[in-house]
């Protein structure tokens, strides 16, 4: 893999919810029927085992599970980033072993978080896991959770090794992904990760999306997508703002319990989520079911013959 051929990983790519059984163990048929629902919908790919994918709450065995599921389901189909970041190098080495051996097509991680880490100490985690593997790699910068910001200069040092073929960019500012577009050039990939501000992050630089309510409306951002490639920017900017309302909605509830409730509206039951996550109440739902039809009336509205 060069920086020059790096078609597969533009477009629209999932931040797939977790999936569960009742009993709270990794259902890897609900994972399949996920996987199975998006490639239906026409995505670029998916991200296994971010935030939306809860991984943080999972155990290594557990994210190997998902990720084997999501591979043997989408047969090559879309493409497949794994997220194996974590709080320790040593298991974020065996994820990206693991995800080279099974075939995913990228890994991507986070810095490890908790503890105060100098840029030194992250640079020489990521380091370790692109020594361990030879597939292409993504940074996911979200310094609102991991409290850690990637730096211009941290940034120049980690694109000296070719591996690294971008940045996931969730911090919100359009104006630091434009940035760290600036230092990695043309042939880098900017990923943009607020959901609200696709259109905007693809304006200022972003080559591609990855994100969590995408899965529960991947038509609307499939169609967003193809407005923009078109310079149909009136249209986009339209449709982002229905999606917006959708994704306002979606902030005063759980997140992660309401876009499950939301894909088991559409048909995939994925079942809820980990503790401590908060689940939605019987009083939510019908801010959920609303949210559904908002879904509904946008796919009626924006994509023709829908």
């Amino acid at each position: 893999m060069t920086r020059s051929n790096l078609n597969q990983f533009k477009g629209i790519h999932v931040a797939i919810s977790s999936c569960y059984d009742t009993e709270g163990n990794i259902s890897t048929a609900a994972v399949r029927r996920l996987i199975r629902f998006l490639i239906e919908r026409k995505v670029n790919g998916v991200y296994v085992g971010g935030s939306t994918g809860e991984g943080l709450l999972q155990t290594v065995d557990e994210r190997k599970q998902v990720l084997e599921a999501v591979i043997q389901e989408s047969r090559g189909e879309i493409t497949v980033m794994a997220h194996i970041g974590a709080i320790n190098t040593r298991d974020s080495v065996e994820l990206a072993v693991h995800a080279e051996r099974v075939g995913a097509d990228a890994v991507s991680a986070v810095p490890p978080f908790y503890y105060r880490y100098s840029e030194k100490a992250v640079r020489k985690h990521w380091q370790a896991i692109l020594m361990s593997s030879d597939l292409p790699f993504i940074i996911y910068h979200i310094p609102s959770t991991t409290g850690f910001s990637l730096t211009s200069g941290l940034l120049r040092e980690m694109i000296e090794d070719p591996k690294v073929i971008g940045v996931k960019i969730s911090s919100g500012s359009t104006y630091e992904l434009e940035r760290f577009k600036a230092v990695g050039g043309d042939d880098f990939l900017l990923f943009n990760g607020p959901d609200e501000q696709y259109l905007a992050g693809r304006i200022m630089g972003a080559d591609a999306g990855i994100g969590g309510t995408y899965g529960v409306m991947p038509e609307l951002f499939v169609r967003m997508e193809q407005l923009y490639a078109a310079g149909r920017l009136n249209e986009a900017q339209k449709l982002q703002t229905a999606i917006n309302d959708i994704i306002s909605g979606l902030l005063g509830l759980p997140i992660h319990s309401a876009l499950k409730e939301l894909l088991r509206l559409r048909g995939v039951d994925c079942g809820s989520v980990r503790a401590p996550m908060e689940e939605i109440t019987e009083s939510q739902q019908p801010m959920v079911a609303l949210l559904h039809e908002k879904i509904r009336g946008a796919i009626d509205t924006f994509i023709p013959n829908s």
